[in-house]
């Protein structure tokens, strides 16, 4: 009998279950697909403690890996759609779920594919997305499945503390910048905590952070949300400069640029990061004012 940890029934996998699983399957961690697995089982608990999901959640996890937080996650929650792109792991996750935690393997579907490129996924609609996210992916991640999967109602995941903290950056912050109003066009986004890389093996050469988001209405607006994030990008591409100069590009010319702030109610002196989304989806609305000759 494997030597893991106990919870409840299910049994969490330890640093050794982890690398005996690694071996046999013949894995070296690749720093490529962001590769840092999990093996501290009260970060596992403390993850699936602050994601709040419960019986009811069906729970979206992107990168499951060797299933550590898989482990954590399933006796709680409803059921749980992993999705990994590594084919390797994919096969392998099924049997390493029946092996620890055959009780609630069937709450347990696998899905082979690149997060990046999911638009829908089976069965019931998902409630959460909770995942130790690859460091060089995690905002594209996020942002993509919260406007694929309009049914995610919040997400707890871990990425790198620098990548957390512009996620959950505020306006006039030195690290807010275009993921932070990416992410707050979906949603309520704050810092959960600290983790440390002593978690994880391989450890990384960086610490880690939880975020939290909770789904929130997108701002009124008339303008799409493509609209808006072409202003969000045209604003912190040269983010030292003035909004009416950054936006010179997107509006056609820095008095057209000018024309939009105005009606928009923005100084054209400002810049982009003491705007919060709202601000934005003003000046996206306002770019017929931008078109009409000054």
């Amino acid at each position: 009998m494997t030597h893991s940890e106990s919870t409840g029934a299910t049994r969490l996998l330890t640093p050794a279950d982890v690398r005996r699983i690694a071996d046999r399957l013949g894995l070296r961690p690749t720093k490529t697909l962001g590769q840092n697995f999990v093996v501290d089982a009260g970060t596992l608990r403390r993850i699936v403690r602050v994601s709040g999901v419960g019986a009811e959640d069906v729970v979206v996890e992107v990168g499951p890996g060797l299933g550590s937080l898989t482990l954590a996650l399933l006796p709680v929650v409803r059921r749980i759609v992993a999705v990994e792109i590594d084919t390797v792991l994919a096969a392998a996750l099924p049997d390493t779920v029946a092996e620890y935690a055959p009780e609630v393997a069937d709450r347990l579907e696998v899905v082979a594919a690149d997060a990046l490129r999911v638009t829908e996924l089976p069965g019931p609609e998902p409630t959460a997305l909770v995942a130790n996210l690859p460091y060089n992916v995690a905002v594209p991640v996020v942002l993509h499945l919260l406007e694929s999967l309009p049914s995610l109602r919040r997400a707890l995941v871990m990425v790198q503390a620098e990548v957390a903290d512009r996620l959950a950056a505020r306006p006039g912050s030195r690290v807010y910048g275009a993921p932070s109003v990416k992410a707050a066009w979906y949603a309520e986004v704050r810092r959960a905590g600290a983790v440390g890389r002593g978690v994880f093996w391989p450890v990384p050469n960086v610490d880690s952070g939880l975020v939290e988001l909770h789904r929130r209405p997108a701002p009124s607006t008339p303008a799409t949300r493509e609209e808006v994030f072409a202003v969000i990008d045209a604003a912190f591409a040269q983010r030292r400069k003035t909004l009416r100069s950054a936006l010179a590009p997107w509006a056609g010319t820095p008095a057209a640029a000018e024309a939009a702030l105005r009606a928009a109610g923005v100084a054209p002196t400002a810049r982009g990061e003491t705007l919060d989304v709202t601000d934005f989806a003003r000046i996206a609305a306002n770019r017929e004012a931008a078109a009409r000759p000054s």
